[in-house]
């Protein structure tokens, strides 16, 4: 869903579709699994004018590193996530926020570099105002809500948080569309682009698909492979049902490509509520959420 209503954004608006293989991840990411993503696109009807995988840009990841450590923003971090649990402070994203308890810590002599820890951002305190495109309010004090961010991992990857922000920027990214359930770092991520001196993109967040318990769907909740899918449906069916789940099109709708769907998209026919699906007989089922 994210992805197809991401493409016709774009298309709709006459702009460039980046296909982003995020693949920092050592010990999940797999060249397999980007091929199998990048063909299970193309079936369903969805292309992209730039392809980029996050692994090929360590350099640019590595000079914000350099200008983050620069102006005294980074710090070393040896919490643990039982650490964060035991603290017991959950925040909106389902995680639990970061105390700060290693605020005060500086880098080792050698700069990040030279630190086998974690490095977090040092946020300063206060709000920040941010407003998505829909009108909906996401402003937060994002120290107080999530705690300072990850930027660079145990393992010594690149966290999301700044390897995302930086990428867009090099690729010239001015608008991002994607779920609601990542509306809660908007603001920390803003915040990141500001210190970093990169131009801050608008954001549409749209509905989210949830399994029965009322889950974000995903494989952890039972989600179904495109493969799966395919057993159903048609790449014009799939892609028929997922555009009756957002309200683009009809019940009687049964076919449709994407490419016919551009010239009518528009965010006002989009449902504004989350919608719940379940997997019954090789078919999506899906009902109202109160």
């Amino acid at each position: 869903m994210a992805a197809l209503l991401c493409w016709l954004d774009i298309r709709a608006s006459g702009g460039r579709v980046v296909l982003r293989l995020e693949d920092l991840d050592p010990a999940r990411c797999r060249p397999e699994y980007a091929d199998e993503m990048e063909r299970n696109l193309a079936w369903l009807g969805l292309d992209w004018d730039i392809r980029e995988r996050q692994s090929d840009a360590r350099a640019r990841h590595e000079a914000a590193l350099d200008a983050l450590t620069a102006a005294g923003w980074l710090y070393p971090c040896s919490c643990s996530r039982a650490d964060l649990r035991a603290a017991g402070v959950r925040a909106p994203d389902g995680g639990f926020r970061y105390d700060g308890r290693c605020r005060p810590r500086s880098l080792p002599p050698g700069g990040w570099r030279a630190s086998d820890e974690p490095l977090r951002l040092r946020l300063d305190e206060g709000r920040v105002e941010v407003r998505d495109e829909s009108g909906a309010d996401l402003g937060q004090d994002p120290s107080a809500v999530l705690g300072d961010p990850i930027v660079r991992r145990r393992d010594g990857a690149v966290a999301y948080a700044l390897a995302a922000v930086v990428d867009d920027a090099a690729v010239g990214v001015t608008r991002i569309v994607r779920g609601r359930d990542l509306a809660v770092t908007t603001a920390s991520q803003n915040t990141l682009r500001e210190l970093l001196g990169l131009a801050i993109p608008v954001h549409r967040h749209h509905f989210l698909l949830l399994e029965p318990r009322g889950e974000k769907l995903a494989k952890l909740h039972g989600s179904v492979s495109v493969v799966e899918l395919a057993n159903g449906y048609d790449a014009a069916g799939l892609c028929a049902a997922l555009a009756r789940m957002a309200g683009l099109v009809g019940a009687g709708c049964e076919e449709v490509l994407p490419a016919e769907l551009v010239a009518g998209f528009s965010w006002l026919r989009v449902r504004s509520d989350d919608l719940t699906v379940r997997w019954a007989g090789e078919r999506l089922v899906f009902q109202e959420t109160d």
